[in-house]
C-alpha cells in the first residue's frame, strides 16, 4: 500500500477529532479538556536529537496530536512554549519517599502522622524537580500511592515496592541489638519492612506486599551502608528464598529487584532469576558481563555512590562503621560504572536519597554522571525510556492503563507503557526546558528558573509562560 501523504494524515485525524467531540455533544458529554502547547521542540525520549519547531496537543491525560498544525478546541488552554525544549517527565527508579534523615526516623523520632505529612513535602519535590514517576524502593508507601492515583494528595505516579524483604539482621532490619528473637519494632509494625527468614516467611510477605498494591518485589540480597547490622561483604537470603520472592512475582506477571553490592549477592540474585540489580558497585567485570548474558538492568545510584560517599564523614546520621561502608562503596564505584558503559547494560538511574534531602539531589544524580562519561542523551535515556522499559516489567500490576487508547492488547504489549516518551497516545507527562538539555544537561539542576512548564497526567502542576 503507498503511503498516505502526511497533510492527509493530519487531515484525516482533525476530521476524527471533530467527529469525537460532534458525538460527545450528541450524547450529551462534556468533551475531554485540550492543552495545546505549541511553538516547541521535543525530545521524544529515544531520539538522537530534537524535533523541528511543533504544536503538542494534549487531551484529557493523553497526547493527542504532535504536528505544526495541532489545534486545540476553542476556549481550551493554550501555551507559548516559545521555541524551547519538550522533554518526557523525568523518572526516578530507586526512590524511598517515606525515609526521612536515615532509615529510623519513624522508628524513633517522628510517628507515622508525621511521616507521612514529610512524605507530601517529598513528593511536591518530585514534581517540582520534573519526575512525575517515581518506583519505591521500599517503605510505608503502598496507602500514599492509592491516596496519589485516587487524586486525594499530589505526587508523582508511584511504582511501589511496599515493605522490604529482608532477612534476620539483614539491611532492611531496624530493630534494636537486644531485641529478643523475632521481636517486632515500631517500623515491621507498620510494614516498612519485613523480616523474614525460610521460603514460607518470604513467600507470606511478597504475598503481602502484592496484596496491598506492590508493582514488583524488592529483596535485601546483601549488606548495606546505612544500616548498623548487616557488614558490607554479608550475602542475604538463602538460593530457595530469594526463588521463592522471584516465583511470588512471575506469578502476580511482575519482577524481582535486589539490593546487591558484590559479586556473591549479584550472582546469587541472578541464580534467582532477578532482572533488575541495585547498586552493584562492588562487583567484578566478570559478573557485568552476566548480567548482560543474561538481560538484568542495573538501577545506578551515581550521587550517593560518587559524591555523597565520597564525603561520608560528613554524613552527620552515620557511625563510624557505616561511613567506612560508605567510603568502600565509593572507591569501587567508577571501575564498575566504566564495565557497566563497556558492556551496554541497560541502565537507569535513581537518587536512593532520603526525604528532605532529596531537593536538589535528584537532579543532581542525573547531572552527576556526565563526570564518569555519560552522554547527555545518555543520561536522559536513563531517566525516561530505559526507565519505562523496566517499568513495563510490572506487566498487569502496571496500574497506569490508559495510553495507546487506540491499540490493541497486543499492540499497546509491544508499544510500552507509554511513559518516559512523547509520542501520540503516550501520557502527557511533559517538562519544558529552558534550553537544550541534549547540549547543557546541567540545565536540570536549576528546576526553578529552567523548567517554565509541568505536567503530569494531563494535568498542570507548573506554568510559568501564562
Amino acid at each position: 500500500m503507498d503511503k498516505i501523504p502526511r497533510t492527509i494524515a493530519i487531515a484525516v485525524v482533525t476530521v476524527a477529532t471533530a467527529l469525537s467531540v460532534v458525538a460527545a455533544a450528541q450524547e450529551g458529554e462534556e468533551p475531554p479538556p485540550q492543552v495545546l502547547i505549541e511553538n516547541v521542540r521535543v525530545w521524544d525520549g529515544t531520539s538522537d536529537g530534537l524535533s523541528s519547531t511543533t504544536n503538542v496537543l494534549v487531551e484529557a491525560n493523553l497526547i493527542k496530536l504532535i504536528s505544526p498544525s495541532a489545534s486545540a478546541r476553542t476556549g481550551e488552554t493554550v501555551i507559548d512554549g516559545g521555541g524551547r525544549t519538550l522533554i518526557p517527565g523525568l523518572i526516578d527508579m530507586h526512590s524511598h519517599l517515606s525515609i526521612m534523615e536515615g532509615m529510623l526516623d519513624g522508628r524513633d523520632a517522628f510517628d507515622q502522622m508525621a511521616i507521612g505529612a514529610m512524605t507530601g513535602n517529598v513528593m511536591r519535590s518530585y514534581l517540582d524537580q520534573g519526575f512525575t514517576t517515581a518506583m519505591d524502593l521500599g517503605g510505608n508507601v503502598l496507602g500514599v500511592a492509592k491516596a496519589v492515583n485516587l487524586g486525594k494528595i499530589p505526587g508523582p505516579r508511584i511504582f511501589p515496592s511496599g515493605g522490604f524483604l529482608s532477612q534476620t539482621g539483614g539491611h532492611g532490619d531496624t530493630g534494636r541489638f537486644n531485641d529478643e528473637l523475632g521481636a517486632s519494632n515500631r517500623l515491621t509494625e507498620v510494614d516498612f519492612a519485613h523480616i523474614v527468614d525460610g521460603r514460607a516467611q518470604v513467600l507470606q510477605a511478597a504475598r503481602h506486599n502484592f496484596r496491598a498494591g506492590a508493582t514488583q518485589v524488592k529483596l535485601m540480597g546483601g549488606g548495606g551502608v546505612a544500616s548498623e547490622f548487616d557488614p558490607l561483604h554479608a550475602t542475604q537470603f538463602t538460593l530457595e528464598e530469594m526463588k521463592a520472592a522471584v516465583q511470588v512475582a512471575e506469578d502476580y506477571g511482575t519482577f524481582a529487584t535486589v539490593h546487591a553490592y558484590h559479586d556473591k549477592s549479584v550472582n546469587r540474585a541472578l541464580d534467582a532469576g532477578v532482572r533488575l540489580i541495585q547498586h552493584n558497585f562492588l562487583v567484578s567485570e566478570a559478573t557485568v558481563e552476566r548480567m548482560k548474558r543474561e538481560g538484568a538492568a542495573l538501577d545506578l545510584q551515581a550521587w550517593v555512590a560518587l559524591v555523597q560517599f565520597g564525603n561520608a564523614d560528613e554524613i552527620t546520621f552515620f557511625s563510624a562503621d557505616q561511613k567506612a561502608k560508605a567510603t568502600a562503596v565509593n572507591k569501587g564505584a567508577t571501575q564498575m560504572i566504566e564495565w557497566a558503559r563497556n558492556h551496554n547494560l541497560l541502565i537507569v538511574t535513581g537518587g536512593d536519597m532520603f526525604g528532605q534531602n532529596n531537593a536538589p539531589i535528584q537532579a543532581l544524580n542525573l547531572t552527576i554522571m556526565a563526570t564518569v562519561g555519560f552522554e547527555p542523551l545518555e543520561i536522559l535515556k536513563t531517566a525516561t525510556s530505559n526507565a519505562a522499559i523496566i517499568l513495563g516489567w510490572t506487566g498487569e500490576m502496571n496500574p497506569y492503563k490508559d495510553a495507546y487508547p487506540n491499540l490493541t492488547a497486543d499492540e499497546k504489549a509491544n508499544k510500552g507503557t507509554g511513559l518516559g516518551v512523547i509520542e501520540v497516545g503516550a501520557y502527557a507527562d511533559v517538562v519544558l526546558v529552558d534550553g537544550n538539555p541534549l547540549e547543557d544537561i546541567t540545565l536540570l539542576e536549576d528546576y526553578t528558573n529552567n523548567f517554565k512548564l509541568i505536567m503530569k497526567d494531563g494535568e498542570v502542576w507548573k506554568n510559568t509562560l501564562n
